[in-house]
């Protein structure tokens, strides 16, 4: 299924713009979790389980699983083949910020879409089309691409003006009028930068957004939503991380989780 088309339906489906991103940072998860033969996919598993009828997507950042080596990576595989299995109309969003040329990056397309199987991954621009281009040429799969990221060194290069204009919306001009042939591509914008988001939006239409940065990062999703919609009262992957999958560190936090998926998702829905 193309991926826009498999989106849509389970926005429509759970009438939820909420991702969850699965930051299972082994030194955070819950000690008795820790103690199992495969704590990063269990509290995974546990997390997804509870809240997946709340949820647009998961979200697993491949840097807290590559951190574990040849273990990490298997629980990362079990953590993707688990959701394909068991919640196949569910989004999977790889969030390894990959590009690069040639014969390597073939191999990061056959990593992310083959061996994993996510639907999308995070993207960055810097190299250009050439290195994005294997991506794009996958049809079937989302490029999400960095353009006004949520962290606060992001203005360093995103803001530097290039004929007066800075640099974030050309990477916003370039996706959108050059790249999304396949209509494929999403952009990356930030939730702590809402005057920045309604600026792409003027410039993306109703293209979708990843928008991590609620919660822990500090953005408010009262003014990310009201910057970010498009003209369906959609077009948003609002991302969570800590904030939900580390509510609690004890044997309810599972639970936990959910109550503060609902959270979000009520909080979410005000503004659709």
């Amino acid at each position: 299924m193309i991926f826009q088309k498999k989106l849509d339906k389970i926005v429509k489906k759970n009438n939820s713009l909420v991702c969850v991103g699965l930051d299972s940072d082994l030194n955070k998860l819950p000690e008795h979790v820790r103690n199992n033969k495969y704590p990063q996919y269990e509290f995974n598993k546990a997390i997804i389980d509870t809240t997946h009828d709340l949820v647009c997507a998961y979200k697993p950042n491949s840097a807290f699983y590559e951190a574990r080596g040849e273990k990490g990576i298997r629980e990362l595989k079990m953590t993707c083949d688990y959701l394909r299995k068991t919640y196949p109309e569910i989004i999977i969003i790889l969030d390894a910020k990959r590009a690069d040329i040639g014969n390597t990056n073939n191999g990061y397309v056959f990593y992310t879409y083959d061996y994993l199987g996510v639907d999308a991954i995070t993207l960055h621009p810097y190299l250009g089309y050439e290195a994005i281009k294997p991506f794009l040429d996958r049809k079937d799969k989302g490029c999400i691409i960095l353009c006004r990221t949520s962290n606060p060194g992001a203005g360093e290069f995103q803001d530097l003006l290039i004929s007066k204009k800075p640099l974030y919306k050309i990477v916003a001009e370039k996706v959108v009028g050059e790249w999304n042939t396949n209509h494929n591509c999403l952009l990356v914008v930030g939730a702590t930068y809402p005057k920045e988001l309604v600026e792409v939006r003027k410039i993306a239409g109703d293209m979708t957004f990843l928008v991590p940065g609620i919660g822990a990062q500090g953005g408010y999703v009262e003014a990310t939503m009201k910057a970010g919609l498009n003209s369906q009262k959609s077009g948003m992957i609002v991302n969570s991380s800590r904030g939900i999958i580390f509510a609690s560190k004890g044997l309810d936090f599972a639970k936990k989780a959910r109550e503060e998926t609902i959270k979000l998702k009520k909080e979410i829905d005000k503004y659709r």
